[in-house]
């Protein structure tokens, strides 16, 4: 079974994802600085939620 990762996390990350493509890698502290200089009103945990999805979501497209 996987982690539960509430919807509005996941909404958040895809469209992040659909912006910034090229952007995002498989390391989560790149992908970390990268959110952050974004400089949106997010608080410390959501921006960790937000980047460990998207970062499971770049691992897997990598393997694929």
């Amino acid at each position: 079974m996987g982690k539960a990762v509430p919807k509005i996390i996941k909404t958040r990350a895809l469209q992040l994802i659909e912006l910034y493509k090229d952007k995002f890698t498989t390391d989560f502290y790149k992908n970390k600085e990268f959110v952050k200089s974004l400089e949106l009103p997010l608080s410390k945990t959501t921006v960790n939620k937000i980047v460990g999805y998207i970062t499971r979501v770049m691992k897997k497209a990598s393997s694929q």
